[in-house]
C-alpha cells in the first residue's frame, strides 16, 4: 500500500496517521499467545527503529524529534534555508530517489 499525502497539510496527515498510530499503540499492549511442542509461549510486539517508525516521530513529537534537519522529506532545504525563503517550496528530489532513501512497505 502505497500513500501520498503532503507532510504540510497538518490535517492530511493526522486523519491518515491517526489510526496507524491507534493500532500500533493497541499491539504494543497486547500478546500474541502461542501453543508450541505443547507448552503455551507468550509474545509481545517490539517496534524498533524504522522509517516508518521516523514518520510517526514526526507526527506525534515534530520532525525535530526524529532528528532531521530538513524541513520535509520532499526536499532537501534545511529549517534555515526555508526560514530565509518561505515564499518558494519544491519538490527536489524524484519518486525513485525517494524509494532508496526511505522504506518501502
Amino acid at each position: 500500500c502505497l500513500m501520498l499525502a503532503d507532510e504540510s497539510d497538518h490535517e492530511t496527515l493526522t486523519a491518515i496517521l491517526s489510526p496507524l498510530i491507534a493500532e500500533r499503540e493497541a499491539m504494543k499492549s497486547s500478546e500474541l499467545m502461542l501453543e508450541i511442542g505443547g507448552i503455551l509461549r507468550s509474545f509481545k510486539f517490539i517496534f524498533r527503529g524504522t522509517g516508518y517508525d521516523e514518520k510517526l516521530v514526526r507526527e506525534v513529537e515534530g520532525l525535530e524529534a526524529s532528528g532531521s534537519i530538513f524541513i520535509c522529506t520532499l526536499c532537501d532545504a534545511t529549517r534555515l534555508e526555508a526560514s530565509q525563503n518561505l515564499v518558494f517550496h519544491s519538490i527536489t528530489r524524484s519518486h525513485s530517489e525517494n524509494l532508496q532513501r526511505y522504506e518501502t512497505w
